[in-house]
């Protein structure tokens, strides 16, 4: 009897050494790269046969064993994960409880419109999409904005995302953190601005997003917009009048289009257009919201991005005609 236990002990004994080596030792992979995407409520064992169907060389029951004897089955997260040469069954485990997943990035970059946004989402790899065949005002009532409007209200940043998630996902994520950046800089805003609310904030932020060529200028383009509507003076931004022109526009701004009445040309409707024209980055709208001090009403591109401010017309009359007409002086 006491050989028998001693045999027994011996073979546990074997049995417990070999697992420790195969969890600790790197599994046979198929491929180079091996991917998985795990959907919510799937069992242990299921990820073990995903991994396995993916392209993990090992018996599922193996893996499954493994992931029911560390005693952390119930602790494998949902998501999309990947995993190259030299990962442990130890290290594909412990990424999966630590939802250390596989991440896609989407960049979305300051004053770009929606329509760019949405082909931005088009082209990103890995991104379920579902808004593609929806209007913009379909998106915004699925997105619970304000108006019916989705326009300026997607923050321009860096976004990553699970593999597989959908850009209805991203944008929730995307215009949420607009409400926070705008909510914030509207509670740090100055005294005495002529802006009613936070949606007219976002609007005229997104003219400054579009006509700021070096960031230098921010403060002082969003103050001449600033001065302008105080005085009831029509903003006069080109920005705007190619908004409206929407696929019209050629590259080319014309005379003709500055008296083509549309909601957004402010040379021939007074005040703020009705939405934004793009997406404003947290610089233009501190910049509305805190601008610098100046009693500036004109300004013109210089043609290096900057720009030439002026109090009076006059002045503005004289820069136009020395950095526009006769740019070589």
């Amino acid at each position: 009897m006491r050989r028998l236990l001693v045999a027994a002990l011996l073979l546990f004994a074997a049995a417990a050494a070999g697992a420790w080596w195969w969890i600790s030792h790197p599994l046979a992979l198929r491929a180079e790269r091996v991917e998985v995407s795990i959907e919510p409520g799937t069992t242990a064992r299921e990820v073990a046969r995903l991994w396995v169907d993916a392209g993990v060389a090992v018996p599922p029951e193996a893996l499954y064993q493994w992931f029911r004897w560390s005693g952390q089955a119930r602790r494998i997260r949902a998501g999309s994960y990947e995993i190259g040469t030299g990962t442990t069954p130890r290290d594909l485990l412990d990424k999966m409880v630590r939802g250390d997943e596989a991440l896609e990035m989407l960049r979305l970059i300051d004053g770009w419109t929606f329509r760019q946004v949405r082909q931005a989402m088009a082209d990103a790899p890995n991104l379920k999409q579902t808004i593609q065949a929806l209007s913009d005002e379909q998106v915004a009532r699925l997105l619970d904005l304000p108006g019916g409007v989705i326009e300026g209200h997607v923050f321009p940043d860096t976004y990553a995302y699970s593999r597989g998630v959908s850009d209805m996902t991203v944008l929730r994520r995307a215009t949420a953190a607009m409400s926070r950046q705008l909510a914030g800089a509207w509670e740090a805003r100055a005294q005495g601005l002529p802006l009613a609310t936070p949606e007219a904030a976002l609007v005229l932020a997104s003219i400054v997003e579009k006509e700021t060529g070096v960031a230098a200028d921010r403060g002082r383009i969003a103050a001449v917009f600033l001065n302008r509507l105080k005085l009831g003076m029509p903003l006069q931004s080109d920005p705007t009048v190619i908004y409206g022109l929407g696929t019209r526009f050629d590259g080319n701004l014309r005379r003709t289009d500055l008296v083509a009445d549309t909601p957004w040309n402010t040379y021939t409707r007074p005040g703020l257009p009705p939405t934004p024209i793009a997406m404003p980055g947290l610089a233009s709208l501190q910049a509305v919201l805190r601008p610098e001090p100046s009693r500036a009403l004109y300004f013109v591109a210089r043609g290096d991005g900057s720009s030439v401010f002026s109090e009076t017309l006059d002045d503005h009359n004289r820069a136009v005609n020395q950095f526009q007409k006769n740019p070589k002086r």
